[in-house]
């Protein structure tokens, strides 16, 4: 018999990543719209709540690596 382990003991939500990071946390909505749930990221919901994304760390490292290629190809980013 196998069991599946979750490995994620975490996530850290885009308004706290922005922060940690110094970033505009519409921007970072606007650059992790493309991630998926591979690349680290996850919808949190709560009662009463529409949902945030958070990131596990994986997603951060990922989210960053973004934010670099943004930063160097700016007219690329779809608004």
């Amino acid at each position: 018999m196998t069991t599946h382990v979750n490995k994620v003991h975490h996530v850290t939500t885009i308004t706290q990543v922005a922060k940690d990071l110094g970033e505009d946390e519409d921007w970072l909505w606007d650059i992790a719209n493309e991630m998926e749930i591979e690349d680290g990221v996850i919808w949190v919901y709560g009662v009463g709540e529409h949902g945030i994304q958070a990131f596990t760390d994986f997603g951060i490292e990922n989210l960053i690596e973004l934010i670099r290629f943004y930063r160097e190809n700016p007219g690329l980013l779809r608004r």
